[in-house]
């Protein structure tokens, strides 16, 4: 019996940690759906060229090494747009708000907002803020994935195609 309970306890804990990373994962899903809206803006404006749409397709790709200097430029224009950065900071109130937008709850957001300041404080102070920028999303990203976050690439790559 204890041992039946034991594994009904590692059952339920193991499915609330799974739903966590599920939702979780969505929750970035619907970031990065929403964050990629204004490139061809960004792209217009920074005359930057298209082929750093391959960066935006690839980025939750764990093998894909992001080293762009547009990429950063492009992810710096829409961080500000979504007024995520300004001044080359991150905002944590409307970073924190952007993830509520999306479906994070306090904790998530919260988690988002320190683990995004955790890369600006960590990395060295770039003059380029292209290159800074494009640091901070290195890092992001490997974050993520260390935490499971990350969403499906080909999930993403359906729900790209379906707002076309």
């Amino acid at each position: 019996m204890l041992k039946q309970n034991k594994l009904v306890l590692f059952a339920v804990v193991y499915l609330a940690i799974q739903q966590k990373v599920e939702s979780s994962q969505d929750v970035i899903k619907g970031m990065t759906l929403n964050f990629r809206k204004g490139l061809d803006e960004c792209k217009k404006e920074m005359n930057l060229p298209d082929s750093i749409n391959a960066d935006f397709y690839n980025f939750w790709k764990d093998d894909h090494v992001l080293s762009n200097r547009d990429t950063g430029c492009a992810i710096m224009c829409l961080s500000s747009k979504l007024e995520l950065v300004s001044d080359g900071k991150l905002h944590h109130g409307n970073t924190f708000d952007y993830a509520k937008q999306h479906g994070a709850d306090e904790t998530v957001a919260q988690q988002l907002v320190d683990l995004i300041h955790s890369c600006e404080k960590s990395l060295p102070d770039l003059e380029d803020p292209c290159m800074k920028v494009l640091e901070w999303a290195k890092c992001f990203k490997t974050e993520i994935h260390k935490l499971n976050w990350a969403p499906s690439v080909e999930v993403l790559a359906a729900e790209m195609l379906a707002e076309v």
